[in-house]
């Protein structure tokens, strides 16, 4: 049985070609996300984005470009209960100096991490948009990244 697809909105924040990353656990294994978070019912995706920046983060942000990106991350048949996930990524700027201080109320963050894009070929991103990270730039146009899973 599968659950409802879910809408997550996401960050990609570059600071002098670093780009910030959360760190998760599952199951005791660490993987990375860009920040964001789901979108609530009668929520829009803008919204929800600057929501958990704040929540995950504190930080005040705004969303110079986007979406710049989507991806689904689909879960296959044989995994229960399922997932199917939309992941919307928005370029987003802060203040300078702001991702100095980043600090999260979210029980789930574990830490975060301003990582250089070859740095990332050594995490596990999820969704598995390693490339898309490290290839985009500003005014780049908007891309279809399909289907992509991380179990």
């Amino acid at each position: 049985m599968h659950q409802p697809v879910r809408v997550r909105v996401c960050a990609l924040i570059v600071e002098h070609d670093r780009v910030l990353l959360l760190r998760h656990e599952k199951d005791g294994r660490p993987y990375w996300l860009l920040p964001g978070g789901g979108v609530d019912p009668g929520e829009t995706m803008q919204h929800a984005l600057l929501r958990e920046l704040v929540e995950e983060c504190a930080l005040n942000a705004s969303i110079t470009s986007g979406p710049i990106a989507i991806a689904e991350s689909i879960a296959p048949a044989h995994v229960p209960a399922g997932k199917h996930v939309i992941h919307v990524v928005y370029e987003v700027a802060v203040e300078p100096g702001a991702l100095a201080v980043v600090r999260s109320a979210d029980t789930a963050v574990r830490n975060h991490r301003l990582v250089t894009r070859p740095e990332l070929a050594d995490l596990d991103l999820r969704p598995p948009i390693r490339r898309f990270v490290e290839r985009y730039r500003p005014g780049d146009p908007f891309v279809s990244l399909g289907r992509v899973w991380s179990a």
